[in-house]
C-alpha cells in the first residue's frame, strides 16, 4: 500500500503542506482511523526519534503508539536538544540511526536547525510558533462533526499563540473561516496573519483578528481556546490572569456562539481559568475527540513523510 509522500520531506511548520497535500492528509487520517489493519505493517522495521525539551502527554503517547501500531518503534530522548553538542550534530548522529525526528522544542529554531542538517524527515511536534500536528487532528475533528470545513466558521478565545498559529494556516487553506479574539498585545504574528489571510483569498475564507468578544463569537460554530500561560511563560502567569480573565471560555462567553457551538481544546486545561467546568464537559465539547485524532492525524503525516516499511 503506497501513500503520497510530502514534497517538502519535513513538517517543519504548517507553511510545509500545500493545500493538496493538506487534504490528502486529511482523507489519509479518516482511512487510518476506519481501517486501522489496513497500515499495520506500513512502517515495519522503522524507527523514530521523539526528541522533547518540554512535558508531553497526548503528544509522546500518540506519536510512539501510532509508530508501534505502524509496525515501527520510537525512542524517547527527555532534555534540551543541543547543548551538550550543536544540533546540527544531533540531527547528524540521529539520522544514521533513525528514520524519522519528532521534535517537541521550546524555539522554532530548533525544529529548523535539525530539518536542515538531517538526512531523514523532521517533524515539528511543538514549539513557541507552531503546533502543526495538533491542528491537524482538530481539522479531522471538526469534520467529523460539522461535516467539513467550508462555509463554517472558528472562533479561537485567548492567546495569539502558537496553537492559534497552526489553527488560522490550516483553517484558510481548508476554507473555514477563523477569528482570533484576544486581549490588546496578544493578537497573533502579524506576518503569519498576512500568510493565512493570502490562503483564504483561494478558499473563500474570511481569516482575521479582534479584540471583541461580541463580533468575534457571532455566528461560531466551534470555539477554541487555549491555556492563558503556555509552557515556558509560567513567570506570566499572575499578570496573563488578570488581562485573560474578560476572555474566559464560560457558559455566557459560549451564548454569543452559535447555537449548539463546539467547544474544542488541545488540553491540557485549566479548569476554571480559560475555560469552565461546566463548558468543557458540556455535550457540545469535543476536546477527547480531539486528543483521539491526535493518533490518526499523525499516523497519517508519518505515512506521509516516510516511504514505507524498512528494506
Amino acid at each position: 500500500m503506497t501513500t503520497p509522500l510530502l514534497a517538502a520531506g519535513d513538517l517543519r511548520s504548517d507553511f510545509d503542506l500545500s493545500v493538496e497535500e493538506l487534504r490528502a492528509l486529511m482523507d489519509l487520517a479518516a482511512d487510518v482511523k476506519r481501517s486501522p489493519s489496513a497500515y499495520r505493517s506500513a512502517l515495519k522495521g522503522r524507527i523514530a526519534s521523539l526528541l522533547f525539551e518540554k512535558p508531553s502527554l497526548r503528544t509522546r503517547i500518540t506519536f510512539e503508539v501510532g509508530a508501534k501500531q505502524l509496525g515501527g518503534d520510537a525512542i524517547l530522548h527527555v532534555g534540551p536538544i543541543g547543548g551538550r553538542e550543536p544540533v546540527a550534530d544531533v540531527a547528524r548522529n540521529l539520522d544514521r540511526w533513525t528514520d524519522l525526528i519528532i521534535a517537541r522544542t521550546f524555539a522554532q529554531q530548533t525544529v529548523d536547525d535539525l530539518a536542515q542538517y538531517s538526512r531523514v524527515p523532521v517533524i515539528n511536534a511543538l514549539s513557541d510558533m507552531f503546533h502543526p500536528c495538533q491542528a491537524l487532528a482538530d481539522m479531522q475533528t471538526i469534520q467529523e462533526h460539522l461535516g467539513g470545513w467550508q462555509g463554517f466558521h472558528m472562533a479561537f478565545v485567548g492567546d495569539g499563540n502558537n496553537m492559534a498559529h497552526s489553527m488560522m494556516l490550516a483553517s484558510a487553506r481548508l476554507g473555514l473561516s477563523f477569528t482570533c479574539i484576544t486581549p490588546p498585545t496578544y493578537e497573533p504574528n502579524g506576518d503569519i496573519l498576512a500568510r493565512a489571510q493570502q490562503f483564504a483569498a483561494a478558499t473563500g475564507a474570511t481569516i482575521r483578528a479582534t479584540t471583541d468578544l461580541e463580533d468575534g463569537l457571532r455566528n461560531a460554530d466551534a470555539v477554541y481556546t487555549d491555556v492563558w500561560a503556555s509552557m515556558g511563560q509560567e513567570h506570566e502567569a499572575a499578570a496573563r490572569a488578570r488581562l485573560f480573565s474578560p476572555y474566559q471560555v464560560n457558559s455566557e462567553l459560549m451564548a454569543l456562539a452559535s447555537p449548539g457551538a463546539l467547544f474544542m481544546h488541545c488540553l491540557p486545561a485549566h479548569r476554571d481559568e480559560e475555560v469552565t467546568e461546566d463548558v468543557i464537559e458540556s455535550k457540545t465539547s469535543v476536546v477527547f475527540d480531539q486528543a483521539e485524532n491526535r493518533l490518526h492525524a499523525q499516523k497519517a503525516l508519518m505515512l506521509m513523510l516516510v516511504d514505507g516499511p524498512a528494506r
